[in-house]
């Protein structure tokens, strides 16, 4: 990866599904572009939209910041096609396109009816993105890639792989795959609660949906988990490794994991009690900006 595409996610940033201007009324557009505006304040390098956003909710997160990164995080090739996908982006200012990046994934079967051979699909679309007028290149695109033949196309044909619920030894696992040169940006769920058993309560919450979709279950089965780890919402075991449980201290420490793995880019999603990802955690996101510091 070069020291320029280093710079453009820097080292640290954010994971929101709620950053869907498309979904909410004029106040709700208010308090999202008043949040995106204090995110990017706070230094953070990235913005990662996720919850499968389209390509109008990313062109108004970049309309709404000034010098952040903005990503999918990601969009699903179901739902848009690729001549789609590239003529909102062609749309947006050419200065402020320079600074989005479009996270594309496969989705899963229960989300998507019309799911089938994910592999050659994904390839398509990036075949009908290169063919676009104008075209959305291999420099401004990520793949959601958890297996070894995504993230070998990851390395291929896009900038690297943002992989989502995984593990730092997931994350050493991709490094390999990706070789050294491609940008691999997981993300990492965050719990910031020093009780521990409330924490992962939290966690568990969140990581119920999850656990329903044989594309991320079978990941984990990988890494050397257990059908036994994926009950009662998840084992002790399980929500230690896939989340960042306790202080804004122990988060760095967990995401410093993640970078001694091999990540580039870390994407923290700040996860609440009762609350799930469809809020907007500014305190959570102030009181992590002050643990990381200079490191964003």
């Amino acid at each position: 990866m070069t020291s320029e595409t280093r710079e453009t996610f820097g080292r640290v940033g954010i994971w929101n599904g709620a950053l869907h201007p498309s979904r909410v009324d004029a106040d709700g557009k208010k308090a999202i572009e008043e949040a995106v505006a204090e995110i990017e304040a706070l230094g953070y390098g990235t913005l990662w939209l996720g919850s499968s956003p389209s390509p109008d909710d990313a062109a108004a997160i970049v309309d709404a910041t000034s010098a952040i990164t903005v990503a999918t995080g990601i969009l699903s090739i179901w739902n848009h096609t690729a001549e789609e996908v590239a003529a909102r982006i062609s749309a947006i200012d050419a200065h402020a396109r320079d600074r989005f990046v479009l996270g594309l994934g496969v989705s899963h079967d229960a989300l998507a009816p019309q799911y089938a051979k994910p592999y050659s699909a994904m390839v398509a679309y990036l075949d009908a993105l290169d063919a676009a007028d104008p075209s959305v290149g291999s420099g401004h695109r990520v793949l959601a890639a958890l297996g070894p033949k995504m993230l070998k196309l990851a390395s291929d044909r896009a900038l690297g792989a943002h992989p989502y619920l995984v593990t730092a030894a997931h994350t050493a696992e991709a490094r390999e795959a990706l070789g050294s040169d491609a940008l691999l940006a997981p993300e990492l769920s965050v719990v910031l609660d020093t009780d521990l058993d409330r924490a992962r309560d939290t966690a568990r919450a969140m990581l119920a949906m999850y656990l329903q979709l044989p594309n991320y279950t079978g990941n984990l089965l990988r890494l050397g988990f257990t059908e036994s780890d994926f009950e009662d919402g998840g084992s002790a075991r399980l929500l230690d490794a896939l989340f960042a449980l306790g202080d804004a201290e122990r988060v760095k420490a967990r995401a410093n994991e993640y970078f001694d793995a091999g990540a580039n880019h870390v994407a923290l999603q700040v996860v609440t009690a009762g609350q799930g990802k469809t809020g907007l955690p500014l305190a959570e996101y102030r009181e992590l900006a002050d643990a990381f510091g200079d490191e964003l």
